[in-house]
């Protein structure tokens, strides 16, 4: 399914977008979570932030746990952007974005549909966020070994760093070492076919649910 909607658009060049490196966060304001500090500098315009921070800090603020579900949102803007509504694309992105800022295929959506639009302003700056947050990833290791792994804030976030890196996913382990906890991903690379074992860190993704059963 994930493959299917990135199919054809590309994803590795959108890692070219200029002025996305992470720089330190600035200071942010008293009674003010990081995530909104950094959330208010990005809407702002500000693209030197730091994208990992960004969605570390995310997991663990209030406007996480106030966000509502926007799990239709997400279905419709997909189905929006396939069949080229691409008004009704950018209006599910729209509820899906300010609910959840760090969500990868929100911005993608409104970077492709806007961009058909012609609201080139608002698709560049889509462009700029989708390729930060994913360049943050990709920084956090190679995913070659779990000392290496790349961390992630959820299993999607795995599914989304395969296709831009041509592997079609395949077996996934779970595997537990020094206090921290990994998925092992064996996936295809799509040009060569060899097989490749990718290791994320998921201790955030895991601890969430951990934590939200503890609280039932």
């Amino acid at each position: 399914m994930l493959a299917k909607r990135w199919a054809g658009f590309a994803l590795a060049l959108l890692l070219l977008a200029p002025a996305v490196l992470a720089q330190d966060a600035k200071a942010k304001p008293a009674g003010q979570s990081e995530y909104a500090s950094l959330l208010a500098q990005v809407k702002n315009g500000d693209l030197s932030i730091d994208f990992q921070r960004l969605r570390l800090s995310y997991m663990e603020s209030p406007e996480r746990h106030k966000a509502k579900d926007t799990n239709d949102q997400e279905k419709a803007m997909w189905q929006a952007l396939n069949g080229k509504d691409y008004k009704k694309a950018v209006d599910n992105a729209d509820v899906v974005v300010a609910n959840e800022f760090v969500n990868l295929d929100a911005h993608f959506v409104e970077y492709r549909a806007r961009a058909e639009l012609h609201d080139d302003s608002l698709s560049e700056f889509h462009h700029a966020v989708f390729a930060g947050l994913v360049k943050s990833i990709t920084d956090s290791g190679d995913g070659k070994t779990a000392k290496t792994a790349y961390v992630v804030i959820s299993t999607h976030e795995e599914y989304v760093v395969l296709s831009i890196r041509g592997l079609r996913p395949g077996k996934q382990s779970l595997l537990h070492h020094d206090g921290h906890s990994y998925d092992l991903l064996e996936a295809k690379d799509s040009k060569t076919n060899e097989t490749v074992k990718v290791y994320f860190n998921v201790d955030i993704p895991l601890n969430i649910i951990w934590n939200s059963k503890r609280t039932k």
